[in-house]
């Protein structure tokens, strides 16, 4: 199954495709230093939550990777503020900072063997590998969205029309998508369906890369504005609507792009299941409900302008960038391994590891 890839490794540093410029143009920036790669993903050249925990990781790798310490206890200080500078970056995401906590238990285990054989070769093998789990972080992921859409295929129709929200393909990831990925297995089982495809308001992640993906694999789509959501959903004859998510609490709460709480209701208020798919490392198991998510602002000149051109008046304009949907209207969550439904408390924590169930360095709401 052929995809696009937003984001590597390579020798010659972490190589981003820029979605800001899609889908006019297919730019790919190469970044050396992590402070860079930091920016990159704070102004949303990769975005999606699982896409945002690979960059992260990559972030970390990197920055170690080019870091001038020449001891232990010089690349341990370094460390911790390639970490700190990494995870200021994007507040609601939770993936960035799992992959975050796994980068920093590999580093501890590795100083802790360093520090028996301390010399420039130690560190140098403490850089290596590194890489090797940031590129582990990759291949894990790309392996769990083949496996949430196995699991996800079977609860879309066999024909007819589906809806998704902002991009959770495989720009938001790194594999094939998780609500997109769900939608590519189907069709390749050979479900016959039509995408409707939000705009996703303000920063159109809908139109100008969910209808550009689903364009690149020929499945057939219909975009439409955001506030035509009621209008298909009441008379479009759906048959479910499957979205991505960017933090899960343990009771099922989930924040994903702004705009999927108002297509959830109006879901179950026309009888269409609403299901989300996400990864593992979505969950987070710190915070009880969604009311502890912490929501990201940006910055108001995204409502006020477009393309650098301001098209409202000079006033105060709000941007949260995403809100939380309760579990009392998802019907299921998808997840690499396997699908939880209500009550999300229970079937939740079955597919948490210990590691991914600790509290994790995040802001969370008082």
């Amino acid at each position: 199954m052929s995809h696009v890839e937003p984001i590597r490794w390579t020798n010659e540093g972490v190589v981003l495709l820029d979605q800001r410029r899609l889908p006019g143009e297919v730019v790919y920036h190469t970044y050396t230093n992590y402070r860079e790669l930091a920016r990159a993903i704070k102004e949303m050249e990769i975005r999606g939550a699982p896409a945002i925990g690979v960059a992260a990781a990559m972030g970390v790798a990197l920055g170690a990777q080019h870091s001038g310490a020449r001891t232990l206890e010089e690349l341990r200080g370094e460390f911790a503020t390639i970490c700190e500078t990494l995870a200021t970056t994007r507040p609601t995401a939770v993936n960035l900072f799992w992959a975050i906590a796994r980068m920093k238990q590999r580093f501890a285990d590795l100083a802790a063997d360093a520090q028996k054989s301390e010399g420039v070769q130690a560190l140098e093998r403490i850089r290596t590998r590194l890489v090797a789990e940031a590129q582990q972080v990759h291949e894990e992921r790309r392996a769990a969205d083949e496996a949430i859409g196995r699991f996800g295929a079977e609860f879309m129709p066999t024909s007819g029309r589906v809806m998704t929200h902002c991009n959770a393909g495989a720009l938001a990831t790194g594999g094939i998508g998780t609500a997109l990925g769900v939608i590519r297995m189907a069709v390749e089982q050979g479900h016959k369906l039509e995408v409707f495809v939000p705009e996703t308001r303000p920063y159109l992640q809908g139109s100008r890369l969910t209808a550009w993906e689903l364009q690149q694999e020929g499945i057939p789509l219909t975009l439409i504005t955001d506030n035509m959501v009621g209008h298909f959903m009441k008379t479009g004859h759906m048959g479910a609507v499957v979205v991505g998510a960017d933090r899960i609490a343990a009771n099922g709460d989930t924040a994903n792009k702004i705009g999927t709480y108002p297509m959830a209701i109006l879901a179950h208020e026309n009888g269409v299941p609403f299901y989300v798919a996400a990864p593992v490392s979505t969950l987070d198991f710190a915070i009880p409900s969604g009311e502890h998510i912490p929501i990201e602002e940006r910055s108001p000149e995204e409502i006020t302008h477009m393309s650098g051109v301001r098209v409202a008046p000079d006033v105060h304009a709000a941007h949260p960038a995403f809100d939380v949907t309760p579990a009392r209207l998802i019907a299921a969550i998808i997840t690499e391994r396997g699908v939880a439904r209500p009550p999300f408390v229970e079937s939740l924590r079955k597919f948490a590891t210990e590691s991914e169930s600790k509290p994790l360095s995040a802001p969370v709401k008082s």
